[in-house]
């Protein structure tokens, strides 16, 4: 009797101990005592039992607009630059690129006055994974001494390779390899949907990666694994001709007009030379400053992200930190002068995606869920809320009386039947909140900035949040 009693007791306290408000925990954890204080703040009343419904059974989105915010939007723009026909990036993360040659065209545009052109996203977006391909192996070589869990090894064997980048690689890369028409090199499915080649890919350097690291461990010649690396890079340049083409070395084209009629004779070019036809007298390298608003740093002073995808092929990634209210003034003085410009931005915060429009005031999350989403725009990037995910092509503002920014346009990469004809309206409260760098021309920036750049730069990790490619 005595011993069926104890399993009797025993298998109660068993039972106990199973359930989940008597789970045993290490300090930090969840309590038996603080899970009934939370639910005793839990109000449950006809309101809350009503917003559960809608909850759950509706987009969060949808129940958060602000209806007071979602009349007609004002179209119009005391300064904006010549219209040109908006593309489209489909399933890539190559928006960087995109808005690239957005600002290289339409300069083009300006200075003929008269021609247009339309770029080969491909050509370029090949040597762009090619490259990026021989910063990780190169990048594993040089970190070989380490072991295989240290941060910087992490960061590459992490990620290999990706679509994003910045307006940086559009002019190490048209440097380097320059520019061909889109008729010349169209897009192929892979492009357009990278996400299949891009993992085989990513998959294949990794196991790469591996075979470097032995090579290294095993006291192997520079010149063994120079030879090694070659061969590696020799099997991505195949997966990438095999599902984006073979970029060409020589082509014949003629330029046309804004009305899609042939106005030039036909030349015969190579891609350097079309670049330098598209370029002109300034080429894309050494044209420009990027600026960004980093509020986490001091500002007047230039950064520069290591281990930018170019690294080891171009130049990296560097800018100058400023206040949004200078680099509101390099964007307005630009779009005077009609020249549109890289951005780019937080793209999905506060998004009206049907109406192109963003602004602080599209949604009341706080009112839905009965809290505050307080933070600043210094502290969502510190705590990875916030960070540049997407690059656009500024083309228009609208100045107050006073000279002041109320709204601006830019144009995108998501096809012309999104938003407003393929453009995105934003409100300057909007953009002085999640818009993050810019690129400008030189001649756009006055003296004492241009020196500020010049600056011995500080160096960046390349895995800070706000450091991470636009796509």
């Amino acid at each position: 009797m005595t011993t069926a009693k104890t399993f009797i007791v025993s298998g109660m306290m068993l039972a106990a101990f199973a359930l989940p408000g008597y789970a045993q925990t290490n300090d930090g954890g969840i309590s038996k005592d603080m899970l009934r204080e939370i639910k005793q703040a839990q109000q449950r009343t006809p309101a809350d039992r009503a917003l559960f419904n809608a909850l759950a059974a509706n987009n969060i989105d949808a129940l958060a607009v602000n209806q007071a915010n979602n009349g007609a939007i004002d179209t119009y723009f005391n300064v904006e630059t010549p219209a040109q026909n908006i593309t489209d990036q489909k399933q890539s993360g190559r928006c960087w690129m995109f808005s690239g040659f957005n600002v290289l065209r339409s300069a083009f545009a300006q200075r003929t006055d008269s021609l247009t052109v339309n770029l080969s996203h491909d050509y370029l977006f090949f040597y762009d994974q090619l490259e990026k391909a021989n910063l990780f192996l190169q990048g594993v070589i040089d970190c070989a001494d380490k072991p295989i869990d240290d941060e910087r090894v992490r960061f590459f064997f992490k990620s290999p390779l990706n679509d994003g980048g910045t307006y940086c690689g559009v002019a190490d890369l048209v440097s380097k390899y320059g520019l061909v028409p889109a008729e010349v090199m169209p897009e192929t499915y892979s492009s357009d949907n990278t996400g299949r080649v891009t993992a085989l890919m990513k998959s294949k350097l990794r196991e790469c990666g591996l075979k470097l690291r032995d090579m290294v461990a095993q006291g192997k010649s520079r010149a063994d694994i120079k030879a090694e690396k070659t061969k590696m890079l020799a099997v991505v340049y195949r997966m990438l001709a095999l599902t984006m083409g073979e970029p060409p070395t020589e082509f014949t084209y003629a330029f046309k007009n804004k009305d899609g009629r042939t106005v030039t004779e036909a030349k015969t070019y190579n891609p350097v030379t079309f670049a330098a036809e598209i370029m002109g007298d300034t080429p894309v390298m050494g044209s420009f400053i990027m600026v960004m608003n980093d509020p986490r740093r001091e500002y007047y002073k230039t950064y520069e992200v290591e281990y930018d995808r170019h690294t080891y092929d171009g130049t990296n990634w560097k800018y100058l930190n400023l206040p949004m209210e200078d680099i509101a003034g390099l964007a307005i003085a630009s779009l005077k002068d009609g020249r549109k410009l890289y951005s780019s931005y937080d793209v999905g915060k506060f998004l009206d995606r049907k109406r192109g429009y963003c602004d602080v005031d599209n949604f009341d999350y706080g009112s839905l869920f009965g809290t505050t989403f307080g933070m600043d725009k210094a502290q969502r990037i510190m705590t990875y809320d916030s960070g540049s995910t997407h690059a656009m092509t500024l083309t228009a503002v609208d100045l107050d009386k006073n000279g002041k920014p109320v709204m601006w346009k830019v144009e995108n990469s998501w096809g012309p039947a999104w938003g407003q004809s393929g453009c995105l309206i934003m409100t300057n409260e909007w953009f002085n909140e999640y818009m993050f760098r810019l690129v400008v021309d030189k001649k756009y920036v006055p003296a004492k900035m241009l020196k500020q750049y010049e600056q011995e730069p500080v160096m960046v990790m390349p895995e800070d949040p706000l450091f991470l490619p636009d796509e």
